[in-house]
């Protein structure tokens, strides 16, 4: 028994040919928007890659690229198809193609399909990857000249600014990593000599953050500087007045600035999918039903048109059998003959003739 069959007259095959020609070039401008989106989402991480570890984060920008392009030309094609099977006759040209493009369609469904689900599976390595790159990024902020990091304290800074937030996890990251560099220290101060002897590592700690950690919207002059220190400004209690400081960790700000991206690109790509699902569908249809007037032999006949000829069941059944079938026949292919390789005991005399074998003795 077919499944989902829906019978049409010659004026309603007609009309599903030609929305479809519509709805295929449609496609392609889909097909368009999955390709830049998918150039944006690349832009947008390599706009801040020095501040994230190597993840395979390249992976779904690339894949968006992939599936955009390819949907341009599936649907291309789809269109030109849906063009001509308006005309009965212009079908028999493409009656052994369709099958194997509404096949070859399907998977590549499934492959926008799996483009969405990887938008929003994508938040644990961007978390990870965040977490590592700003800790990195901030531990060598200080080293403006050292090649290959000279641009990270401005990197960091503008990061800050843009974001409005501060260190990692929040402003205290910064009092546990030396960032300012020993040759803008004055070792003739013995406060700052005593400072590094008394860390274990050498390192120039205090309880201090970058300028651009704050806050352009406090009506106080920024405290940067020992932060921690209540006497050391007036009218001033850290712990329950709150600082002139950005409070939200950057990596937090990031990962919820890309995570919105990747949901908007994700519910994008879902509804992309829906509607290539929904023109395969009709595509489907279109080929059943013309392969129907086919058999009948009447261009102007009513023919049924369904989404499989059998049921699910029964399709599966019988697919599965045709790859068992392969499989013995390869089988067989692969061990050949069992005679081949024997030696034959046959003898042969002038011009290969078979002579009659000797009697044996009783």
């Amino acid at each position: 028994m077919a499944v989902l069959p829906i019978k049409f007259t010659k004026t309603k095959r007609d009309r599903l040919a030609q929305v479809l020609w519509v709805l295929n070039w449609i496609s392609v401008v889909t097909g368009i928007i999955l390709f830049i989106l998918g150039i944006f989402l690349k832009v947008e991480i390599n706009k801040r890659q020095d501040l994230m570890a190597e993840r395979q984060l390249q992976s779904v920008p690339n894949m968006l690229i992939a599936v955009g392009l390819i949907a341009c030309m599936i649907n291309f094609l789809g269109g030109k198809i849906c063009y001509d099977c308006v005309d009965t006759n212009k079908f028999l040209r493409w009656k052994l193609v369709m099958l194997p493009y509404i096949i070859c369609t399907f998977f590549f469904t499934l492959s926008v399909l799996v483009g969405a689900l990887m938008c929003y599976s994508m938040h644990g390595q961007l978390e990870e990857a965040l977490t590592v790159g700003l800790r990195d990024a901030m531990r060598y902020y200080k080293d403006t000249d050292t090649p290959g990091r000279c641009f990270l304290k401005r990197t960091v800074d503008l990061l800050q600014i843009q974001f409005q937030c501060c260190g990692n996890k929040g402003y205290r990251d910064w009092f546990q990593i030396q960032w300012v560099s020993n040759r803008y220290l004055d070792m003739s101060q013995r406060e700052v000599v005593d400072r590094l002897r008394s860390n274990v590592e050498g390192k120039y700690l205090m309880d201090g953050v970058p300028f651009s950690c704050c806050n352009v919207n406090s009506p106080r002059p920024c405290i940067q500087y020992q932060i921690t220190n209540n006497s050391a400004h007036f009218n001033y209690d850290y712990q329950t007045e709150e600082l002139n400081l950005w409070m939200r960790g950057c990596h937090q700000a990031l990962l919820d600035y890309y995570t919105n991206i990747m949901h908007s690109i994700g519910l994008t790509v879902l509804i992309i999918w829906l509607f290539e699902l929904s023109v395969l569908t009709g595509v489907r249809y279109l080929q059943t039903s013309l392969e129907n007037v086919l058999r009948q032999g009447d261009p102007e006949c009513e023919s049924d048109g369904w989404l499989l000829e059998n049921s699910f069941v029964e399709t599966a059944r019988s697919n599965f059998n045709i790859i068992k079938h392969l499989g013995k026949f390869n089988q067989i292919s692969s061990n050949g003959d069992p005679n081949i390789d024997k030696p034959s005991t046959a003898h042969y005399g002038p011009d290969n003739v078979p002579l009659k074998p000797l009697p044996t003795a009783s």
